[in-house]
């Protein structure tokens, strides 16, 4: 990853990725509620270093980071169950209940 991690988090954030991520040291963009293409570039997902994805119910919007960013990290965190068209694309899923933002954040910038 570069010395300057970036990242764009997508969705509700009630565990509070974001905060962890920029705690961290991480320029964060933030994208809620129906999630688009031009959305997705115009919060910098074509640069970023990570997607991180707090809404499940918005598994579509992998593929299409996907295609924007060949070196793009794709994190879900969120306590729903990824769909299997997304799984293929997806670098990390990880439960909220299970593991910490704080400690998230620590493992997903070194």
């Amino acid at each position: 990853m570069s010395v300057h991690t970036t990242a764009v988090v997508a969705g509700p954030d009630e565990d509070g990725i974001a905060v962890a991520l920029e705690d961290e040291g991480v320029d964060v963009s933030r994208i809620d509620g129906v999630i688009s293409r031009p959305q997705l570039e115009e919060a910098g997902v074509v640069e970023a270093d990570l997607y991180v994805l707090t809404d499940v119910g918005q598994a579509t919007t992998i593929p299409i980071v996907c295609d924007l960013n060949e070196d793009v990290r794709t994190v879900v965190y969120a306590r729903r169950t990824v769909p299997e068209f997304v799984k293929g694309q997806l670098d990390i899923a990880i439960d909220p209940q299970l593991m910490d933002a704080t400690v998230v954040a620590d493992e997903l910038v070194d």
